[in-house]
């Protein structure tokens, strides 16, 4: 078990502006953070998370990459799709894989998509909802 910490919030509300820090969220089941417009029934994409550590390695500020959750504490690289991250006292996310980067990565650095290989956090659809804030243990169970 790996067990880390919530360091940011946000939620992309419009396609193609900056994602909206917040203090909390709430994580809807089978549909995403209320509020995103990732939150969608059956939607792969509902919730991505990413660690600080990574985003410090390539200069990146939290949020600047459209994750949702931005963590310090848990090594991303050894989740695997069917683990369930578990979120304060009530959420559960299932992990459904890796996010490939786009090529939107280039538009904030040339060359970060490439950079970003198998990089980009870890997507995840919510299967218990609840309240999400900043500060919330978040840790990562088979």
């Amino acid at each position: 078990m790996q067990e880390g910490t919530i360091l940011n919030l946000h939620l992309a509300r419009v396609k193609g502006t900056p994602s909206d820090p917040v203090t909390e969220a709430t994580a809807i089941s089978a549909r995403g953070l209320e509020g995103d417009r990732s939150c969608l029934v059956n939607n792969a994409r509902q919730v991505l998370v990413m660690d600080k550590e990574t985003l410090d390695k390539f200069e990146l500020a939290p949020g600047q990459i459209k994750e949702n959750i931005t963590t310090s504490g848990l090594d991303l690289s050894q989740a695997k799709p069917g683990q369930v991250f578990f979120v304060g006292s009530e959420v559960t996310l299932e992990i459904v894989g890796e996010c490939e980067p786009c090529g939107k990565m280039d538009a904030i650095r040339m060359g970060l998509r490439e950079e970003l290989n198998h990089r980009r956090g870890i997507l995840a659809m919510v299967i218990s909802g609840g309240p999400i804030k900043v500060g919330d243990a978040i840790r990562i169970e088979p």
